[in-house]
Parts: C-alpha cells; sequence; structure tokens
C-alpha cells in the first residue's frame, strides 16, 4: 500500500485498517529483529507510510508495542487456562511445566515482557498506560482463579506472585538465552562461559514448580 493511498483514507474503517497494518508491520519486524532493533522509521517505511503520518495513529514507537504486549496477553491468557484445566492429573509440577511452555511458545511475547517496565510504559501517555494495565489485570485475574481453582490452598497474592514470576522470568530470561550471535558463539566456545547459556524453559519450569510446591507446603 502506497502512501498516497494512507492519505486518502478517511473513514472509521480505513482508521482501523491503518492501524492494523502497523501493528502487523512492527509485529514483523520485531519478530524478525528484536524489538530493541527496530525503529519507528523502519515501521514506516514497512508499510509505505512516513513517519509523521503514522504518529497521527500511535503516539509512539512505544504505544505500538505496547498495543501489541496487550494483544500477546489476550492471547497467552486463556491459552494457558485451558492448558491448566487440561491437566490430568494436576500437580504443581504439571502447572508449572505449563506455564513455562505457553510462555516459551511464545518468543515475540517474551521478548515484549521485558520491554514493557524497561521503556514502552516510560514512553507514552497515561491514558495509555491505564488502557495497558487494565488488559492485562484482566488476563491476570482469570489465570489467578484458574490456579487457585486448580489448587485451593493457594492465597490470591500467591497466585498473583506465581503469575508475576513467571512472566518477568521469562522476559529477563528470554533476553539473556538471546544475546546475538556473536555473543551467543563465544559462551559456546569457551567452557567456562558455559553458565551463560540459558535454557529458558527448564530453568522457569523448576523456578515456578519450586515456588509452587513451597506456597502450598507453608498453606498446609
Amino acid at each position: 500500500m502506497s502512501a498516497t493511498d494512507f492519505a486518502r483514507a478517511r473513514s472509521t474503517d480505513a482508521k482501523l485498517q491503518r492501524e492494523q497494518s502497523i501493528l502487523t508491520a512492527a509485529r514483523s519486524l520485531g519478530i524478525e529483529r528484536g524489538i530493541r532493533e527496530v525503529t519507528l522509521t523502519d515501521i514506516a517505511a514497512a508499510i509505505g507510510m512516513h513517519k509523521s503520518a503514522l504518529l497521527r495513529y500511535f503516539e509512539t514507537r512505544e504505544q505500538i508495542y505496547l498495543t501489541l504486549t496487550a494483544l500477546e496477553w489476550q492471547d497467552w491468557g486463556p491459552a494457558l487456562c485451558n492448558a491448566l484445566n487440561a491437566l490430568a492429573p494436576v500437580t504443581t509440577q504439571k502447572a508449572a511445566d505449563t506455564l513455562a511452555q505457553t510462555l516459551v511458545a511464545r518468543p515475540f511475547f517474551c521478548d515484549l515482557l521485558a520491554h514493557v517496565p524497561l521503556n514502552l510504559e516510560r514512553h507514552v501517555s497515561l491514558d495509555a498506560v491505564r488502557e495497558f494495565k487494565l488488559v492485562t489485570h484482566s488476563e491476570v485475574d482469570k489465570i489467578i482463579g484458574t490456579l487457585r481453582t486448580l489448587f485451593p490452598g493457594l492465597s490470591r497474592p500467591q497466585a498473583l506472585d506465581v503469575v508475576a514470576t513467571a512472566t518477568s522470568m521469562a522476559g529477563a530470561q528470554w533476553q539473556m538465552a538471546n544475546p546475538g550471535e556473536e555473543t551467543a558463539a563465544l559462551y559456546r566456545s569457551d567452557p567456562r562461559l558455559a553458565h551463560a547459556i540459558v535454557e529458558v524453559g527448564p530453568r522457569l519450569s523448576r523456578v515456578l514448580g519450586a515456588l509452587l510446591t513451597g506456597f502450598l507446603q507453608t498453606a498446609n
């Protein structure tokens, strides 16, 4: 689509299509390069739109990626709850594995999770932050409800700690596991640097399993 096509579109539907085009381009670039490497100019160029025109739809690059993070939460939340409810038998380790596996299966989401507190929320309006937090609150609330149904001894603050640990660790560990090709090659080349090679899923499963088990033991 050309810049002229964008300039001529004026209807509500056309505006929504523009926003979706921007989000789609930003998502593709983020997956390809990593969030930190994508600029507003890159996103605008990907859809044949001038950067100044793009700013009519999103206030900053960070708002684009914050919007995408909210959409990823809305995808992960129901998928996680469905997977947890399908567990048989239900054990703390199986629940931990499910939390870890559903996050690791979404590397773009993990990348976004690391950037939300570092910069995405810091370069948008308060209205944008509020809108984002309301989405995440809704999804977290559903996950907490599912965890407490499966594990009645789990308090609400404890269930919230599990979700917060899962998502914050997934974001941080994903960054550590993806340091760039040259750095990753360095880690692999020297046995003394083996500790820097991170396997996100197994580590996340171990930590979340221990956390859930510990919480339930203190409840008894």
